[in-house]
């Protein structure tokens, strides 16, 4: 799960000149065992952590830059001055660093105690908070509203049963067996009792009523609330096939479902994916880690050529047909008698189990009900918040303003949810913090982690550097001349830079 930072560069315990710490820069080195970033900002100087504190990418390898440092894994930033976590994916610090200096000689011998930052007035008239939804968004919204000081209560409304988890997770290590469960939860029941967090688990919420600003739960219970954040996510899309609603039939969302289908994964068994989205490509890659035969069924005629383009995906595809995965392309399902799949064209593929991996839809129920504007997701402006005043949204289900055009657009991805938390806990408690960052996710499979950035959805032009054999590999995307988006493989920095240049030019639109 981890991918930890070496410890490299000049021991700082032992002391280096002053003049080896570029002006108004940041120098990668270490104290002892640990990795430290030493840096000169405004005369001052200032040591943190070197190591991200979401899988533990080497901050060393990312830029640095505004007195922030961004993970080159997956985009994590964090405050070169106090190590404070500035967005996510990672939701906790990094270690703050005592700085001494001894005539021209500077050293970095121990930690220090955490800063608080600073946080900003709040409305005394905001006490009560409820977030629906367990997932990333609702989860990195109350630790927002707890880090940026909010003392009233914060409830979570959660329908699973789990707590929040690593979703991203659960179709690659944890489904490989690779990981352990423990390993899923965002965080540990003691954290919810330590930041008064009251995380309700297996709650339905059946009603919201703007006006007088309640939750209604199907148990009975009336939760008020002063904001509201709604973070339902997204369902898995069914098939409307005869068979696929037999007991050997999955899809993969929650933590229930991947102990399901790990339930289902011994060695010398036989699958059957329909789709071939990421989730149904990296649920592929574990199970053949766990010695399962799989075969893959798709209507399209290359995997993921709607985001990489046909080039890239036949290298993904070849990825997986060299680990024994079959493919049926341009195929349409017929029926599944549980013990095989039909095809509608002819053909029949044996299955001991089946998972439909065919994507999601947005759960905007609740908010449609509510009154909330709903198309192609609720309607949310600039800083989340939906037409209904006091309530906003954020992940899978939020519609929200294109920086560079304009125009809604929904993304689906697990880093911008988190973001779009913290967005939203930000604007609950009077920020006005614009969302304007630049969509990130990643997938790995077999190993090979592809890192994409930007929002390529209807590109008309590819270009290619490097080679996929070689796992060195950078894919960019146009519209009309304009890059949008960057594929990467083992090009981590250049992955970084282009969501730089992204944002800067969201920042100007």
């Amino acid at each position: 799960m981890g991918e930890g930072a070496s410890a490299t560069g000049p021991d700082f315990s032992q002391g280096i000149n002053l003049g080896d710490i570029p002006a108004e820069g940041t120098l990668p080195g270490r104290v002892g065992d640990d990795p430290v970033l030493l840096s000169r900002l405004g005369g001052e100087l200032f040591a943190i952590g070197g190591a991200c504190t979401h899988y533990g990418g080497n901050l060393g390898d990312g830029i640095a830059g505004a007195g922030s440092v961004r993970c080159p894994l997956h985009h994590a930033c964090f405050d070169l001055r106090t190590g404070a976590v500035l967005r996510a994916p990672a939701l906790d610090p990094v270690d703050c660093w005592l700085v001494e200096t001894e005539g021209d000689r500077v050293f970095v011998r121990r930690k220090a105690e955490q800063q608080q930052a600073p946080t900003p007035a709040i409305d005394e008239a905001i006490r009560n908070i409820v977030i629906v939804g367990g997932g990333a968004a609702g989860l990195a919204c109350a630790a927002e509203l707890r880090r940026r000081g909010f003392a009233g209560e914060v409830t979570i409304l959660s329908a699973d049963a789990d707590p929040p988890c690593d979703r991203p997770n659960l179709s690659k290590d944890y489904l490989a067996g690779s990981a352990p469960e423990q390993w899923l939860w965002l965080r540990g029941d003691d954290w919810y009792a330590d930041h008064r967090i009251d995380l309700c688990l297996s709650t339905e919420v059946t009603r919201i009523d703007p006006g007088t600003h309640t939750v209604y739960c199907a148990s009975g219970e009336q939760l008020p609330f002063d904001r509201l954040l709604i973070a339902t996510g997204a369902e898995p899309n069914r098939l409307m096939v005869p068979g696929f609603d037999a007991d050997n039939v999955f899809t993969l969302r929650t933590v229930a479902d991947a102990r399901a289908i790990a339930g289902q994964a011994r060695s010398g068994a036989h699958a059957v994916i329909i789709g071939a989205s990421f989730i149904a490509l990296e649920a592929a890659a574990a199970l053949r880690q766990r010695g399962v035969a799989v075969d893959i069924v798709s209507v399209e005629e290359v995997p993921l050529e709607h985001v990489f383009g046909k080039e890239l995906g036949r290298e993904i595809q070849s990825l997986h047909e060299g680990k024994g995965v079959k493919f049926h392309l341009s195929a349409v399902v017929g029926g599944f008698d549980g013990k095989a799949v039909t095809l509608a064209g002819g053909g029949r593929i044996a299955a001991d189990f089946v998972l439909v991996g065919i994507g999601v839809k947005p759960r905007t129920g609740l908010a449609q009900s509510a009154g909330a504007t709903v198309g192609n997701g609720v309607r949310v402006d600039d800083q989340l918040q939906t037409t209904l005043p006091g309530i906003y949204a954020a992940g899978d289900i939020a519609a929200y303003p294109n920086p560079l055009t304009g125009e809604p657009m929904r993304i689906e991805h697990w880093v911008v949810a988190e973001r779009q938390g913290e967005i939203a806990a930000a604007n609950m408690l009077g920020a006005s913090e614009r969302f304007d960052s630049a969509p990130f996710f990643w997938t790995e499979q077999y190993g090979v982690a592809i890192r994409y950035v930007g929002r390529g959805s209807g590109w008309d032009a590819v270009t290619l550097e490097g080679s996929f054999d070689d796992r060195s590999l950078a894919a960019r995307y146009f519209i009309e001349g304009a890059h949008c988006a960057t594929a990467t493989i083992g090009r981590d920095r250049e992955n970084l830079e282009d969501e730089l240049r992204l944002e800067t030019r969201a920042a100007k639109a």
